[in-house]
């Protein structure tokens, strides 16, 4: 595998911008310990997304993605989103354009990575979740499938939370008055249970893997998201077990989240 560390100018956004990405490397024996590869002109890729207080390093930092990925002969491609819940921020840029339209654009004219609908999917974590499941739900036409890792999937229940404002919350609660103005009108595309709504009737809709742990945070509204879905008879394979927000249940799961977007196509 080659990991490159890219920076670009986004025109959405105005400004410089980075993305860790990993790209399979056809290689011979002499590379010891790493996986056999098969050779093609264009990789499937695995767009991954950080959470609210990380960066594009962070799957790199703290899981062994390079490898889970050189066993599967995927590309994978980790954005910088800062705090933006990867949404057209209320104050703020663009960044849901720059994820879902721009950034492939630009990736795959740095790197040999295949535009197919069947070749991307999208995976991420707590905010990056919200962000996987809300691309997976309102831009079908371009993923295979989307997982979500311990996701940010009630937006409405995380803002009325946060209006019990604490010392502790009070920057979280200042980042969602930057992304959303502190409010997610019923019908807007930020609340993903309309984003279910409007997929109900969808037959081409991507599947969506749901993952929480049991001690999350998180976890009722997992579970809330979880059983909306299943009262519109979506696809949605819901997972949960022990397991905390953190990066031991994350490490833990994005090997079987990998492994199931390759069970729903991705790259056939």
């Amino acid at each position: 595998m080659a990991l490159f560390h890219s920076n670009f100018f986004s025109e959405t956004l105005g400004m410089q911008c980075q993305a860790e990405v990993i790209v399979p490397q056809v290689t011979s024996d002499r590379n010891i310990g790493a996986a056999s590869i098969e050779s093609k002109t264009l990789w499937p890729c695995v767009w991954l997304l950080h959470g609210l207080s990380d960066d594009h390093t962070i799957w790199t930092r703290r899981t062994s993605i390079e490898r889970y990925a050189e066993e599967r002969g995927l590309a994978v491609v980790m954005p910088n989103a800062h705090r933006s819940f990867y949404t057209d921020m209320a104050h703020g840029e663009n960044y849901y354009r720059f994820l879902t339209v721009e950034l492939p654009e630009i990736m795959r004219s740095f790197f040999p990575l295949s535009p197919r609908r069947e070749d991307n999917a999208v995976v991420g974590l707590s905010m990056g979740g919200y962000g996987a499941a809300k691309w997976t739900l309102d831009r079908p036409q371009d993923l295979i499938a989307g997982v979500s890792l311990s996701g940010v999937l009630d937006i409405k229940q995380r803002i009325t939370s946060l209006h019990q404002e604490t010392e502790e919350t009070s920057l979280r609660r200042k980042t969602m008055r930057l992304v959303l103005d502190d409010k997610v009108p019923e019908q807007a595309p930020e609340n993903l249970f309309r984003l279910l709504d409007a997929r109900a009737t969808d037959q081409n809709c991507p599947p969506l893997r749901v993952c929480c742990g049991t001690e999350d945070f998180l976890y009722e509204d997992n579970i809330a998201f979880r059983d909306y879905a299943a009262s519109l008879q979506l696809p949605i394979d819901y997972h949960e077990g022990p397991g905390d927000h953190n990066w031991a249940y994350w490490d833990q799961e994005i090997v079987p989240a990998l492994d199931w977007l390759l069970e729903q196509g991705l790259g056939k």
